[in-house]
């Protein structure tokens, strides 16, 4: 029986993750046996990363909604529901946004929806 080696298809699979591997401190970036097993908790744990952008960044808009609101004495609660009765059909980005930039819009806003 012949031995088969695999000569390109494998270097191609090892640079392919060398490559993923690059920046890696150390022996993470060089050897592929290490760098493999880097590549795949990296690809994780962005798989993961991803779910909680979306997350940290909602976090983000109602804190800075809440910061705004507090300066005209109502809290984020009151507010968000000012605004679901009044039909003011803005998301929290966007809200967030004007709060931050225009504060004035912000508070206009908020004497609309009482």
């Amino acid at each position: 029986m012949v031995r088969i080696k695999r000569g390109n298809v494998a270097r191609k699979r090892r640079k392919k993750i060398l490559q993923l591997a690059r920046g890696y401190r150390g022996a993470h970036s060089k050897l592929f046996r290490v760098a493999n097993q880097q590549v795949m908790k990296a690809l994780r744990y962005s798989y993961v990363g991803r779910k909680q952008k979306k997350r940290t960044f909602r976090r983000l808009w109602i804190t800075r909604i809440n910061a705004a609101s507090k300066l005209s004495g109502l809290s984020y609660s009151r507010v968000i529901s000012n605004f679901k009765k009044s039909n003011i059909d803005l998301n929290r980005k966007m809200l967030s946004q004007i709060a931050v930039l225009d504060n004035q819009t912000f508070n206009e806003l908020i004497d609309i929806s009482k």
